[in-house]
């Protein structure tokens, strides 16, 4: 039999039941909810790196005349080239005979006078043929001396005979024998003389061949290498091979400085002499060296094309050393219908802010604290500096330092120094 309920009971029964279509409903609400706090969040976040100024440091286009002027006029630079500087005046000091060394007194670095005493020579075995020499010039002095009192006492008994023969005492033989006697003194004393002379000039080879030991500064400059020590053995010939030195020192003249170019001959025709020239060292290529042209060496080198050029400094500089490698830029004195006209200007920037982009040159220009990408033409290059033909403007700021993916428009800043 079925069960009948009653219609309060069936509503009661039903209250009982879930709503599981409300349940669903809240759920997907807040998951909506949740989707929209991320998404904002991450718009957020990408507006902020986007608006985030990228730090960056910059340097300003110059422009400047072609040349240096002189006169209100521009001396444009018609040939550039590389050399080293060299001293005209060097010498590398040695003996003139073969001898051990006893003593050194130079440094590198010392400057000398010219006749400085550098070393000395062993001088044992000099020094006793020098005295040797001095007692041979003694006795043959004392030789002479002797000779010429005995030709003054022959003349006397020569004057005495020939009073006897004129009172016809003394016989014509005994005229002839004081005669004899005095010409013979006469010609012992010439011959003395010059036993003399000879004892004087070997005492004088001596004292030579003793100065020749001692090593003196052929000139005044600065001592730059030293080759030799104490004990050592010298010779002017390299005779005792790898064991004989044959240089005590080199010296160098600092005031023949000068520079040594190798211009191709296919360009000598823009170099003569008295030309200006502009030199830079590479060790301080912020110095910029006014000199002339000495000379144009009239010969070419058949190997290498090549003629040699010899610079001059218009003022040493201390800081210029022999062998230094050196730029030059010869440069072409403007006439006077040039320097009536107005002087050719160009503009560079620091090489590192020239970017390179699918083979084509740019940068990027701050304007209103954004990286504005230009193409540029550039003109050519001096060391750090790079030359443009067109894509920047005179005063502008382009960026020098700055992330490898700059991109244009990207907001940027100053970097506080």
């Amino acid at each position: 039999r079925p069960i009948s309920m009653s219609n309060d009971t069936k509503s009661n029964l039903d209250d009982l039941k879930i709503d599981r279509t409300q349940r669903r409903s809240k759920g997907n609400g807040l998951g909506w909810i949740i989707l929209l706090v991320l998404l904002a969040a991450a718009g957020w976040f990408i507006f902020q790196k986007q608006t985030q100024a990228t730090a960056v440091t910059t340097a300003v286009v110059v422009e400047e005349a072609v040349g240096s002027t002189s006169g209100g006029a521009t001396a444009t630079t018609v040939l550039n080239a590389s050399g080293y500087v060299t001293a005209r005046r060097q010498a590398t000091v040695s003996s003139k005979a073969t001898g051990k060394i006893v003593e050194v007194l130079i440094e590198e670095g010392m400057a000398v006078k010219e006749g400085q005493l550098l070393a000395r020579l062993d001088t044992t075995n000099l020094d006793t043929s020098y005295q040797l020499a001095e007692a041979q010039l003694g006795s043959a002095k004392a030789s002479l001396a002797e000779i010429q009192v005995r030709l003054d006492e022959a003349k006397r008994e020569q004057r005495r005979v020939q009073s006897l023969a004129a009172q016809k005492i003394a016989s014509e033989s005994e005229q002839d024998a004081a005669e004899a006697q005095v010409k013979s003194f006469e010609a012992r004393l010439v011959v003395q003389q010059a036993d003399v002379v000879v004892a004087e000039r070997q005492l004088a080879l001596y004292r030579q061949q003793l100065d020749d030991l001692e090593i003196r500064a052929p000139f005044a400059g600065v001592v730059v290498t030293k080759n030799a020590q104490p004990g050592e053995m010298i010779s002017p010939l390299s005779a005792g091979g790898a064991f004989t030195r044959t240089g005590i020192c080199t010296i160098v003249d600092m005031g023949s400085r000068e520079i040594e170019v190798d211009v191709n001959e296919a360009f000598i025709n823009r170099v003569q002499a008295g030309q200006s020239v502009s030199a830079t060292l590479d060790a301080y290529p912020e110095l910029k060296i006014p000199c002339k042209v000495i000379a144009i060496i009239p010969t070419a080198d058949r190997q290498k094309a090549t003629v040699k050029v010899r610079i001059g400094f218009d003022q040493l500089d201390e800081r210029v050393l022999p062998d230094m490698g050196v730029k030059v830029a010869f440069q072409e004195a403007p006439s006077e219908r040039a320097a009536t006209k107005t002087p050719e200007r160009r503009l560079w920037i620091p090489k590192a802010a020239l970017r390179s982009e699918n083979g084509s040159d740019l940068v990027f220009v701050l304007k209103d604290n954004r990286a504005s990408r230009r193409a540029i033409k550039v003109n050519g290059r001096d060391g750090d500096r790079v030359f443009l033909l067109s894509g920047v403007a005179a005063g502008e700021r382009v960026i020098v330092s700055g992330p490898e993916n700059l991109s244009d428009g990207q907001k940027v800043k100053e970097a506080k120094p």
